[in-house]
């Protein structure tokens, strides 16, 4: 049978058409995204209950030292195409069963589920917690391990090795766990999470952020913004750097800047321009922020925090308000990042200021003098060289 040709003018498309076809382009979209979700919920379902099965089991007493080895060729003879049946893999899912059934863990997971559960920030974060976890009875969680916690069913397995593998407790585990199911993170974005230790220095900078917004808003703030950045990634001239150089270093390297700064950071650009009574003045960095949706104002101090600092700031946020932020946008945010500061002088800056700003640190930025010249390493080399060469002889003349 032939193919029959179709062309769009044998038909007539209105807006009830185009409404019609785009609802279920979405529809088919949010289908794909529940199957994906679901597909995965059950392969962790799979890999607790084989972890709780190895510890409740005392399978190696039982059966030998042995038998994690045996149960591999075991599953992977049965099932050829499948994959997760590896050695490694099956020490991790009991890894996995151990670490978060541990003492004091259980009230934990549960607290942590309903919390996560409740979040209003978006609807895709309550798509990605509620759907694959619909069959999961919240209950049983009050029994130690009887099922996969629902908190776990919305990230994928090899996340959840990354997360047992470097994380030292359970709410530090839990802090990476929410991270990724509300900013959808990739396993390489969740690596320079833990890498950095975001768990440690997030929701610590100095702010004021809950008297000047919303507490939904000022939490996420909060959660966004970092005590402390690493800016290891760039390189300055010389010990003493001014601002401009500490600017040119960074935004050599956007990509990574970006990563430092955290998920969902978007760079509007370097040195923005905003014209206030005809006279220009400029923002060093300005970016938006996807999920917090509005735009963050950052000024750099290549020196310690000054309460001058603060109202140069203030002026910027104020200005992006005012000309760029548009009506469905939240407020601006400044963010402030110097070499180091007193929390007390940055609390007092901001009495009688009625924007939302935060003052955070830096650090790790390398000195170009520092790194050794492509000459002197090659003579670091030759003269290595020559000291392992004087060595094996001595060792010949021993010997002989």
């Amino acid at each position: 049978m032939s193919n029959r040709k179709i062309e769009s003018h044998n038909i007539h498309i209105d807006s009830d058409y185009i409404n019609w076809i785009t609802e279920l382009k979405q529809r088919y979209r949010s289908a794909q995204v529940k199957a994906v979700i679901k597909v995965n919920a059950e392969k962790l379902q799979f890999n607790w209950l084989l972890g709780r099965d190895l510890v409740r089991k005392k399978a190696e007493e039982r059966w030998g030292t042995g038998v994690v080895e045996q149960l591999s060729l075991d599953l992977r003879r049965e099932f050829p195409n499948a994959d997760g049946f590896s050695v490694s893999n099956l020490w991790f899912m009991k890894k996995w069963y151990c670490f978060y059934t541990q003492k004091g863990a259980n009230q934990i997971l549960y607290q942590a589920g309903r919390e996560l559960a409740k979040t209003k920030s978006s609807r895709l974060d309550r798509e990605k917690l509620q759907q694959p976890v619909a069959e999961l009875d919240m209950a049983k969680l009050h029994q130690v391990g009887a099922e996969l916690p629902a908190i776990f069913a919305g990230i994928p397995w090899r996340h959840h090795v990354e997360i047992i593998t470097k994380c030292k407790s359970v709410d530090e585990a839990l802090f990476y766990i929410k991270k990724t199911v509300e900013q959808g993170m990739s396993r390489a974005a969740l690596i320079n999470c833990i890498k950095a230790d975001l768990y440690s220095h997030q929701g610590k900078i100095v702010n004021n952020f809950t008297e000047k917004l919303p507490d939904l808003q000022s939490k996420l703030v909060q959660d966004v913004l970092k005590e402390n950045y690493d800016f290891g990634f760039a390189t300055v001239g010389h010990e003493i750097y001014d601002e401009a150089e500490l600017e040119d270093a960074l935004t050599k390297n956007v990509t990574d800047l970006l990563l430092e700064m955290g998920t969902g950071f978007a760079f509007i650009g370097r040195q923005k321009e905003v014209l206030v009574g005809g006279r220009s003045r400029k923002i060093d960095l300005l970016f938006y922020h996807i999920r917090l949706r509005c735009f963050v104002a950052c000024e750099l101090k290549a020196k310690p925090f000054e309460p001058e600092f603060v109202g140069k700031l203030n002026f910027y946020v104020n200005a992006v308000d005012e000309l760029l932020k548009a009506p469905e946008d939240n407020p601006t945010i400044g963010l402030l990042i110097c070499s180091n500061m007193d929390s007390t002088d940055v609390q007092w800056s901001f009495r009688g200021l009625g924007t939302p700003m935060g003052v955070a640190t830096y650090n790790n930025i390398r000195i170009k003098d520092a790194l050794p010249s492509k000459e002197l390493l090659e003579e670091r080399m030759r003269l290595l060289q020559k000291e392992m060469h004087t060595t094996k002889r001595l060792i010949r003349k021993k010997d002989e």
